[in-house]
């Protein structure tokens, strides 16, 4: 059986999550407390389940540092674990909050709504390194629900390579393990016929490759990404992110995502983001 464990702030798109695991036949369970996980897994599989997913929330604080130890009890019992964890920056969690009037699940007469953002942020923060992250800061939720049904559809026993662009100008992705900042290139935006276009068109393409520098900063990117790659599949990571960033995010960082992950696909399994298209 493959269990998802779906956990992250309040507010960040779980709820979409769920729905989309749901809609892909997975049997979900929302915020079981802890305590009952593994008696809950086991009860799946003794009842024929073979895809569930179950969210976890904050108020399982007490009992999070110990969610280690029964994913790997989990594991033992032969049930493949997964982790899915949705952040979103605190100014766009509060624009949420107060859009919608929900409450937060923190929240008590004592303590601010940012107050019970960052309560929860330090509590979640063992569980945000155990899984795959996503930012969904800017994220639309349909693009959130073609990120997920991404994450469900790939191998999941090999490593994962996840490169994506973004703009600097909209906040560094919160999810990325390694960020390139590619802004000292040259820019395609003040090319009155390329500023309409993105780093997929081939005129864009053609600008930056002839570019010196360009080759220069991707041969470096390249060979770095290559040199600790066998760390981290000796180390059981799943998914390895890899932003890129330019100014705006639609010239220079597409062309070094769309590059790179062509030039890894060929022996590694490869995903590509776009944030600021999306």
């Amino acid at each position: 059986m493959q269990i998802i464990l779906v956990s992250g702030l309040s507010g960040s798109g779980k709820s979409i999550a769920l729905n989309v695991l749901e809609d892909s036949s997975y049997f979900c369970v929302d915020n079981l407390p802890l305590a009952l996980l593994t008696e809950t897994a086991r009860y799946l599989l003794g009842s024929g389940v073979t895809q569930a997913a179950i969210s976890i929330d904050a108020r399982s604080s007490s009992d999070l540092n110990h969610l280690p130890q029964i994913i790997a009890t989990l594991r033992r019992d032969g049930l493949d674990v997964r982790i899915l964890f949705l952040e979103a920056k605190t100014d766009e969690l509060v624009k949420r909050f107060s859009e919608t009037r929900r409450r937060h699940p923190l929240s008590d007469q004592g303590r601010t709504l940012t107050e019970c953002i960052e309560r929860e942020q330090e509590q979640l923060e063992a569980v945000s390194d155990l899984g795959h992250r996503i930012d969904t800061s800017e994220l639309s939720p349909n693009t959130l629900r073609a990120w997920i049904k991404d994450f469900i559809a790939h191998d999941r026993s090999r490593l994962t390579l996840l490169f994506q662009s973004f703009g600097f100008k909209h906040g560094i992705p919160l999810d990325a393990d390694y960020v390139f900042d590619v802004r000292c290139l040259p820019n395609p935006h003040y090319d009155p016929a390329l500023r309409p276009l993105t780093g997929k068109d081939p005129e864009v393409c053609a600008f930056l490759q002839k570019d010196l520098m360009v080759q220069k900063m991707l041969g470096d990117i390249s060979r770095f990404v290559a040199d600790w790659l066998p760390c981290f599949i000796r180390d059981n990571r799943n998914y390895l992110t890899i932003a890129l960033g330019c100014t705006g995010g639609q010239h220079r960082s597409v062309f070094f995502a769309e590059t790179l992950a062509a030039q890894f696909g060929s022996e590694y399994q490869v995903l590509i983001r776009h944030r600021e298209l999306s």
